[in-house]
């Protein structure tokens, strides 16, 4: 039997590790925390959004950040401290320019893709993530943001996606609890929400169930390829492994490099908060279908009956981790400002960093050296895209077995 390790306990390490155990490989999990989900996957938007496949490889990106850099609160910052990591990252952001349309499509492509393999597993698992298909809905209040999303929709269609533009009124039917005006919105019903942290932690619970070795509390530290296997080496143990799939976020870049391949993952902060919502007049006042705000760039999504979650922005700050309070503010306040009934008494801010890449692609599939291969770089879809990546990566692997 194939033996693999998976390196990397978040929802790309444990969808891989799970897609390979139920094609019968001998599957070893690596995480470095002592439980799985604990970083990027512990509180993110909860959106499942085939509506949000736009890739930011595009001029209205460049022109917005040069916009709001003198903006602490900017729902994109780009810290102006050089380093050549940054440099080249960004370097290779914009080459990957002219692919907007094509990346766009392809990424709206796996997103309906994985809908289908993470709905059945968690089906198959009884794993119960405060799933929620109520659609999401995209707001713009001027006519320019609604109508350059009128192109968006138009290449999301090519990818097989479906939304639908609809009016203020059409809204205000749609989640009657949002305040505020607006030109107007779209609506993708298709789309839904979840709670990514019991998702991955019950699915890394059957893995368990499936025969996977889940070795938690363990760092790497070598990886190096050996006579057509690799040897993975943490500061427990030693062992070589027939292939070895790295899911490891923003540490990929660096174990990568220890392989030989160039995987240029940058991490970009992301903020939420989770609102707790204690009272009967908070339940009630807020939002049922989850929202993107194009303004903002913030989402929001209902989890179970008592959270509301709101993420977003995007701080190109290096690995740093800290939780600022302004950063944080501007969540706060659009929560106030569009769903005034509900109390913000007890709200829990988080912190985390998305692994991006250049084009926006995720890198899935082999490394240059043997047994080596790569699910890494989802950036701000990981819960949208993991479940067709990690099937992907999996008959990827399984494949070269076979040969």
């Amino acid at each position: 039997m194939t033996k693999v390790a998976v390196i990397g306990g978040g929802i790309t390490g444990v969808t891989t590790a799970y897609a390979l155990a139920k094609r019968g490989v001998d599957v070893t999990l690596i995480e470095r925390h002592r439980y799985a989900a604990m970083e990027t996957s512990f509180a993110n938007g909860g959106q499942l959004s085939a509506s949000h496949a736009e890739v930011w490889n595009h001029k209205y990106t460049i022109l917005n950040a040069l916009k709001w850099m003198a903006r602490r609160d900017a729902p994109l910052l780009l810290h102006p401290r050089p380093g050549w990591h940054k440099l080249s990252w960004f370097a290779e952001f914009l080459a990957a320019m002219p692919h907007y349309e094509r990346n766009t499509i392809a990424t709206a492509r796996m997103a309906i893709d994985a809908r289908e393999h993470l709905f059945a597993w968690a089906a198959d698992e009884a794993i119960d993530f405060d799933h929620r298909r109520a659609g999401i809905l995209h707001v713009y209040r001027e006519r320019a943001g609604f109508e350059r999303a009128a192109g968006v929709s138009r290449l999301l269609a090519k990818g097989g996606l479906v939304r639908r533009a609809v009016t203020p009124d059409d809204m205000r039917a749609i989640e009657p609890a949002l305040a505020g005006e607006f030109f107007g919105g779209y609506y993708t019903d298709s789309d839904s929400t979840g709670d990514i942290h019991k998702f991955t932690s019950g699915l890394a619970d059957a893995c368990a169930r499936r025969g996977v070795a889940c070795r938690y509390g363990q760092s790497i530290t070598s990886l190096k390829p050996e006579n057509g296997r690799v040897r993975v080496t943490t500061d427990a143990d030693s062992s070589v492994f027939d292939a070895t799939v790295i899911c490891a976020g923003t540490a990929s870049r660096a174990m990568a490099a220890m392989l030989g391949d160039h995987v240029n993952v940058y991490p970009v902060k992301g903020y939420s908060i989770t609102v707790h919502l204690d009272d009967a007049a908070s339940r009630a006042g807020a939002p049922s279908v989850s929202l993107l705000d194009d303004a903002t760039k913030l989402v929001s999504s209902r989890l179970g009956a008592d959270r509301l979650r709101v993420a977003g922005t995007a701080e190109f700050n290096g690995e740093n981790r800290d939780i600022r309070a302004d950063r944080v503010a501007p969540l706060l306040r659009w929560v106030e400002r569009h769903f005034p009934q509900v109390h913000t008494r007890r709200v829990i801010p988080w912190a985390g960093l998305r692994p991006m890449l250049p084009a926006m692609l995720p890198k899935v599939g082999a490394g240059l050296a043997p047994g080596v291969f790569y699910n890494t770089g989802h950036g701000h879809l990981g819960w949208t895209l993991a479940a067709a990546t990690a099937e992907m990566v999996g008959d990827a692997v399984t494949a070269q077995a076979r040969s």
